[in-house]
């Protein structure tokens, strides 16, 4: 892996700050020094440095600063994470708008397919419209599911509501409608380009537990893949892979923006 910071390789002085664990981040692929959804990850940085630190964001200086990190790492095919915080950031003082630093890191390229059993658990991100570095509480909830012989665990606030998993948005198929859950969540990338390319009818609106008896298929989704959901907890969803297969042509037909 390779880290910049602004720029320039990152040093170990650059770095401390970030351990005050307040910042945001985008996760993304990169192939041939192309991105797909490039618009909407660099708006969701720009719209979360606004709420977390009352800055903003120079996004053509980010994409530079991603173009370049790919560059001097050599490579055309990448996984990268940009992330935001501010080495001005005081906890003491929360309020004061604060410069903010933009961590790079480029890796290999990863793509996710294999199906997963997934189980349900009740909990909610912390502030779950933002993609933050506070990930503690998924991992912890990726690993209990992964200890009980699931694979992944899928959140459900504490009125019933699905609302996304550790890392991924989720979709269901009720045999007509492609359905999206509405409780508050992260919504991400994939989620968005799938969305708007989708061809037959589609739903966003609550979902809840119970509602998965009548559920034929799902999918998960994130910028690093697309994948089925062969069962949630008890509910088997013999549909799944078809689906997936579906909304990996979706995604196959997403232009890809390039870098520079």
């Amino acid at each position: 892996m390779m880290v910049t910071c602004n720029g320039a390789t990152a040093r170990a002085e650059d770095l401390l700050p970030a351990l005050t664990n307040y910042g945001h981040f985008t996760s993304l692929q990169v192939r041939r020094h192309a991105v797909q959804g490039l618009d909407l990850h660099l708006q969701r940085l720009a719209k979360a440095t606004r709420e977390l630190f009352g800055s903003t964001l120079d996004i053509a200086q980010v994409q530079a600063w991603m173009a370049q990190a790919l560059q001097q790492a050599g490579q055309v095919d990448a996984s990268m994470r940009v992330t935001v915080f501010s080495r001005r950031f005081d906890f003491r003082d929360p309020l004061a708008s604060v410069p903010v630093d933009v961590l790079v890191a480029v890796s290999a390229p990863v793509v996710l397919t294999a199906p997963k059993r997934v189980r349900s658990v009740t909990g909610q991100r912390e502030l779950p419209q933002i993609k933050h570095v506070g990930t503690f509480g998924l991992f912890a909830q990726r690993r209990a599911a992964l200890a009980a012989g699931f694979d992944d665990a899928l959140l459900v606030t504490a009125d019933g509501q699905i609302s996304e998993g550790t890392t991924w948005n989720l979709a269901v198929h009720d045999g007509e409608h492609l359905v999206w859950p509405q409780a508050p969540a992260l919504r991400g990338t994939a989620e968005a380009l799938l969305q708007a390319g989708w061809a037959g009818p589609q739903q966003i609106r609550p979902l809840r537990m119970d509602a998965l008896a009548g559920m034929q298929a799902a999918f998960a989704c994130n910028a690093s893949g697309l994948w089925a959901l062969d069962a949630i907890d008890g509910y088997a969803l013999p549909g799944s892979q078809a689906l997936a297969e579906q909304g990996r042509a979706v995604l196959a037909g997403v232009p890809w923006q390039p870098l520079s």
